[in-house]
C-alpha cells in the first residue's frame, strides 16, 4: 500500500516520511486513530515505504555522459514507496518476509493456542476486501460469532521468536500489531524486547483507544496521532474512488463525520430511504399508537444489525443538525441539504434538552446492537422511551 492511495491524512504522511528522512525513527511507534481514520492503512504504507528498494533506472549506453552530481540516497528524496520493486509488491500483498502482523484471534477448538499466523490467509483477504474494517468486522470475518478476540501469551512468545531472527531481505524487521487493546497482562512478555530490541527492529502498534492499552506498553512507544478525516476528504474520496455523485457524497460525508468505514457502510445502503423509515417510526410513537409501532418494530428487526445501526446514526445526525439550526440564522439554514426541513420539524417537536436525551438513548441503542441485543426488545424499549421523552415532555426515564 502506498501513501498516495490512502484517503486524506496529508500532514500525517509528511510526518512519517520526515521521520525516516531525518533519521528520527523510534523503534516503537503507536498509531492512535479512531475507527475509519485510516490508521492501519498508514501503518501498512509506512512499512512498505521503509522496506522499499527502488530499482535503478535503465542506463543508455550510447548516451553522452552528462555532468551530473553524485547520486544521493534515493529514500531521502522520495515521499512514497515506488510500488514497483519486488519489496513493494510483496509488502502490498502482505507477504513480505520481514513485515510481521499481530491481531486479535479466536480459539476454534477447545485446548487450541491460536496465533496470528494461523489466520494470515484470512487477514490478507480481509485487508483486501475491507481495508477500513473495524474489530467487529474482523471477528465476524473469521467466524467468531459471539467469541471474544484476544492477543494471547502464546502470540507474544511467537512475536519474540520472529523478531529475534535475522531479517530475510530488508534492512528492517517490522511488526505491525493491530488493536493492542486486546493484549492483556501477558503483553508484559514483550517489554524486554521493546526496551532492547535487536538492531533495526520496528514495532508499529495501531490502536483506537489508548486507555485500554497496558501502561507498560504505552510508555515505551512514540505516539503518532491520526486525526479523523474532514468531510471534504471523505466527499472527495467517495467521488473519485467510488464514483458517487457530488450531492450524495456530501450527504454521506456529513453523516459519517470523518469515519471512512461509516461512509462506505452508508454507501452500501445509499438507496435505503431512512427519512421515510424515521417518519413512520415517529408517527407510530406520537400518533398512530401500539399497533403501528409493533408493525414497524417487526419490519426493522428483519433488516439486520448494520442497517439498524445506520438508521440510528441517520437519526442522530438529523438531531445534531436540528441543534445546530437553533443557533444558525435562517439564510444559512436555507443553504442546507434536503434534510434540513425535517431537522427544523424536529426543533418544533422537541426542546433542546429532549433532543439531547434522545441522542443519548440512540447512542446506547447502537452500542447494544453491536453487542447482539435482541432487535425487537431493543426497539420496543426504545420506542417507549422516546414516547415518554417526546409526548409526555418528561426526562424522568433518562435521568
Amino acid at each position: 500500500m502506498q501513501f498516495h492511495s490512502i484517503t486524506g491524512q496529508k500532514e500525517t504522511k509528511e510526518q512519517l516520511v520526515q521521520m525516516v528522512q531525518h533519521n528520527r525513527l523510534s523503534h516503537a511507534l503507536l498509531f492512535l486513530g479512531k475507527e475509519g481514520s485510516g490508521a492501519l492503512q498508514l501503518a501498512l504504507a509506512f512499512a512498505q515505504y521503509i522496506v522499499c528498494k527502488p530499482l535503478p533506472a535503465e542506463v543508455d549506453l550510447f548516451a553522452a555522459a552528462p555532468n551530473e552530481k553524485p547520486e544521493t540516497d534515493q529514500q531521502e528524496t522520495r515521499n512514497d514507496s515506488c510500488g514497483t520493486c519486488p519489496a513493494c509488491k510483496k509488502a502490498n500483498e502482505l507477504i513480505h518476509p520481514d513485515i510481521h502482523f499481530s491481531y486479535p484471534v479466536i480459539t476454534k477448538k477447545p485446548g487450541e493456542k491460536p496465533i496470528s499466523t494461523d489466520f494470515i490467509k484470512e487477514w490478507r483477504e480481509f485487508i483486501t476486501e475491507n481495508p477500513y474494517g473495524n474489530i467487529y468486522d474482523w471477528l465476524q470475518f473469521i467466524g467468531a460469532e459471539n467469541k471474544q478476540g484476544n492477543i494471547t501469551a502464546h502470540e507474544c512468545n511467537d512475536i519474540i521468536h520472529k523478531l529475534n531472527l535475522k531479517s530475510f531481505e530488508s534492512e528492517y524487521k517490522i511488526l505491525i500489531m493491530w488493536m493492542p487493546e486486546f493484549l492483556g497482562k501477558e503483553g508484559n512478555k514483550l517489554l524486554k524486547l521493546m526496551e532492547e530490541p535487536p538492531a533495526n527492529t520496528l514495532f508499529i502498534l495501531v490502536a483506537e483507544n489508548e486507555d485500554l492499552i497496558l501502561p507498560t506498553i504505552l510508555s515505551r512507544t512514540q505516539l503518532v496521532k491520526i486525526p479523523m478525516l474532514t468531510n471534504l476528504e471523505v466527499e472527495a474520496s467517495l467521488e473519485l474512488n467510488a464514483g458517487v455523485a457530488m450531492e450524495k457524497a456530501q450527504q454521506i460525508a456529513a453523516v459519517a463525520e470523518g469515519n471512512y468505514r461509516e461512509a462506505l457502510q452508508l454507501l452500501q445502503h445509499a438507496d435505503d430511504d431512512w427519512e421515510l423509515m424515521l417518519r413512520e417510526w415517529l408517527n407510530a410513537i406520537i400518533r398512530t399508537g401500539p399497533v403501528a409501532q409493533v408493525k414497524w418494530i417487526e419490519d426493522t428487526a428483519k433488516i439486520g444489525r448494520e442497517k439498524q445501526k445506520q438508521f440510528l446514526r441517520y437519526f442522530i445526525h438529523l438531531l445534531e443538525d436540528a441543534i445546530r439550526f437553533r443557533v444558525m440564522d435562517a439564510s444559512v439554514i436555507e443553504q442546507r441539504t434536503s434534510t434540513s426541513d425535517f431537522a427544523q420539524r424536529l426543533n418544533k417537536l422537541c426542546s433542546l434538552s429532549q433532543q439531547e436525551a434522545i441522542i443519548n438513548e440512540l447512542n446506547k441503542a447502537s452500542y447494544y446492537i453491536e453487542r447482539n441485543a435482541n432487535a425487537k426488545m431493543l426497539f420496543h424499549a426504545l420506542s417507549i422511551r422516546l414516547y415518554h421523552i417526546i409526548n409526555n415532555k418528561s426526562l424522568i426515564l433518562v435521568n
